[in-house]
């Protein structure tokens, strides 16, 4: 089983957007060391606490500061953009990481509504989301060449950005019935946000019962993104997870707020007690983790597996991501410029 990573950009308590960026790329080098397979970046927009709005802008740099790992979008939300310009996104970003470049794409606002009202260009009318299938079906048709001879935007395929790395490959991301069908019918490989959604098991059988075989892939292929967080012992999991707890509570009652400090969370909590949550959250020890991890994945018949969490300090997240990939057995890698100076 493979096992990745998806970053929110989480700000840290008291810091910055550049300290998110600077913790991102940091994250990204100590994944591929680990041996994680890819690297998704996520898309949020109008929020305190999260740096990534634009996982375009960070995966050129993220695949420039590494040299295996898989580097994409966890996701592009596509009803904010024209196919085309993904299209054109990512076929230069796919110079930058030849073979490595995946495009996940989703049809969630990631945000709220006033927010992607504010994201449209054209605020004549409310933004589509009944389109979205078609919207991917363009998308293809300009990374694999495939629009029809009589398409108004057909001579724009020749323009695309060209290099040796390729168009990128293509994700259908998705918590919903909708996204599982359509993921299925495309032939896409599908990535299911638990996190989101801790009933999803059911878009598995549901994608794989309208799985057509594509060139781009053959066979159904699903990956399970999920909440996760590993420490020394299960006390410090259950502590770090808690401005997490406190951001989501806060969410739910339609407030937005930066990362809290650990402390703060702790405060919080004892003078807001909280019901159990309803998401699935992975957490205690990196053993604890990992046997959870291959729990879930047997329950989804996942062939891939892809860790998140928000955590206020950057240290103990690169440590949760470590504890549980030395549990997993993952190979660590060495870069060939480290080799060099051993």
């Amino acid at each position: 089983m493979k096992l990745s990573v998806l970053d929110q950009s989480p700000i840290p308590a008291g810091g910055t957007a550049a300290d998110a960026v600077r913790n991102t790329i940091d994250l990204a080098q100590a994944a591929e060391r680990f041996g994680y397979h890819r690297y998704w970046m996520a898309e949020h927009h109008a929020s305190p606490a999260l740096a990534g709005v634009a996982p375009e802008a960070l995966i050129g740099p993220v695949a420039l500061a590494t040299s295996r790992i898989r580097v994409g979008s966890g996701g592009i939300m596509l009803p904010h953009f024209s196919p085309f310009k993904i299209a054109e996104t990512f076929r230069l970003l796919g110079a930058m990481g030849p073979g490595r470049i995946d495009l996940g794409v989703g049809r969630a606002p990631g945000s709220d509504q006033r927010t992607a009202y504010a994201l449209q260009r054209d605020r004549s009318k409310r933004m589509l989301v009944n389109d979205f299938p078609e919207q991917v079906a363009e998308l293809l048709g300009y990374l694999e060449g495939t629009l029809p001879d009589d398409h108004l935007f057909k001579p724009l395929e020749a323009t695309l950005p060209a290099g040796h790395g390729g168009s990128p490959d293509l994700w259908m991301l998705g918590s919903s019935s909708d996204s599982a069908v359509w993921a299925g019918q495309m032939g896409l490989p599908y990535c299911i946000a638990d996190f989101i959604n801790s009933d999803a098991l059911p878009l598995a059988d549901l994608y794989r019962q309208h799985f057509t075989p594509s060139e781009r892939c053959p066979e159904p292929y699903v990956m399970v993104a999920v909440w996760a967080i590993a420490a020394s012992d299960r006390a410090g999991a259950e502590r770090i997870a808690g401005p997490a707890r406190m951001m989501f509570a806060h969410l739910v009652r339609g407030s937005l707020i930066p990362v809290p400090t650990v402390e703060e969370a702790e405060a919080w909590l004892a003078a807001n007690p909280l019901p159990p949550a309803r998401r699935r959250t992975l957490l205690g020890t990196g053993a604890e983790v990992a046997e959870e991890v291959q729990t879930v994945a047997k329950l989804y018949g996942a062939q891939e597996m892809m860790l998140v969490n928000i955590l206020p300090e950057h240290g103990p997240r690169v440590r949760s991501y470590e504890l549980v990939a030395k549990c997993l057995n993952l190979v660590p890698f060495v870069s060939s410029a480290v080799e060099k100076r051993a």
